[in-house]
């Protein structure tokens, strides 16, 4: 599989809370807002532990992130009938690489930044941050070889028990990556860049939309190739792909875009794309099925439906009571 990642089943690596779910505010447009006062923090949040974003920034040093291996590994492949042609980009402000320790090794995936109230959250696949072993996890929005911190690193807040603030469908862990592939998303909680700025004042985001159709006529697909350089994009429609194996039941959103292996898991499908703002309604992450597919020019994603959404506000509940 191209995307494989051996799941633990651990509950303790999720952050779901109960209750009554808030949904995004009416402010939550998708494009950074004016700098000022109101939009500024005071400073840099550090959980108890001390994990800021200076201190990101000094352990994902240029080498460190130049070096990281994709969470999952890409495999050959041959190029989809009537694929959209992807290119490799300088990227956008609103997408990144996801950093992450598991063991021994620095690896990284795909992520965005998703519209809140709270100015902070990103979305990527579940796969990619799962591990219950994961560290030292921070955003780099932008990042390319040349220049690794455009806009600075904002961390993944870690919650009391030191666990980063990552919300994934407790189904996931428990069912496995084939059986829970139709929920494949995961959020993150970010804290403040060094200068303390919420990482959507600084590069804007994207709007969660939610059940929407499986067909979009035209989707931006982006995403962090394993050894590119620069990150890569594409457009091609999306079609409804639903699954034969009783192993990996459902329906997932299918898109034929060459060249997107191992790293680009958590790239966002991005419809009504405004290249002026570089933003659009986010409606899945590679992802899903085969964790996102079994060559690297045809790419799945997880269905944005109500489950999606209540992850969402699971998500934005959870960062308010931070």
């Amino acid at each position: 599989m191209r995307r494989t990642l051996t799941v633990a089943v651990a509950t303790a690596a999720l952050m779901v809370l109960g209750g009554p779910l808030p949904v995004a505010g009416a402010d939550s447009s998708g494009t950074a807002r004016a700098a000022g006062a109101a939009s500024r923090v005071s400073g840099p949040v550090q959980a108890a532990d001390g994990w800021s974003a200076r201190e990101a920034e000094a352990f994902w040093t240029p080498e460190r992130m130049a070096s990281a291996e994709p969470v999952t590994p890409g495999v050959p492949g041959t190029r989809a009938a009537k694929a959209g042609i992807g290119e490799n980009f300088d990227g956008i402000p609103v997408v990144g690489r996801m950093f992450v320790m598991q063991g021994s090794g620095a690896y990284f995936c795909t992520a965005s930044v998703v519209a809140s109230p709270g100015h902070d959250l990103v979305l990527s696949a579940a796969h990619c941050l799962l591990g219950p072993d994961s560290r030292q996890v921070a955003f780099v929005p932008q990042y390319t070889r040349a220049k690794p911190r455009p806009y600075g690193m904002f961390p993944v807040l870690r919650g009391a028990n030191g666990r980063p603030k990552v919300w994934i469908d407790p189904r996931y862990p428990r069912e496995g990556p084939n059986r829970a592939a139709t929920v494949d998303v995961a959020f993150a909680q970010v804290g403040p860049d060094a200068e303390g700025w919420r990482v959507e004042d600084v590069v804007g985001a994207n709007r969660l939309v939610t059940g929407a159709t499986y067909t979009h006529a035209r989707v931006e697909l982006i995403g962090y190739p394993s050894t590119a350089a620069r990150p890569r994009r594409c457009h091609n429609r999306t079609t409804k792909f639903t699954s034969t194996d009783p192993g990996i039941p459902g329906s997932f959103l299918r898109i034929d875009c060459t060249g997107y292996p191992g790293g680009t898991s958590g790239g966002p499908f991005l419809a009504h794309y405004d290249p002026q703002t570089g933003t659009g309604e986010v409606v899945g992450v590679i992802g899903g099925w085969k964790t996102g597919g079994t060559t690297p020019d045809t790419s799945y994603s997880s269905y944005f439906g109500q489950e999606i959404r209540k992850l969402y506000e699971t998500a934005v509940a959870g960062a308010r009571g931070a």
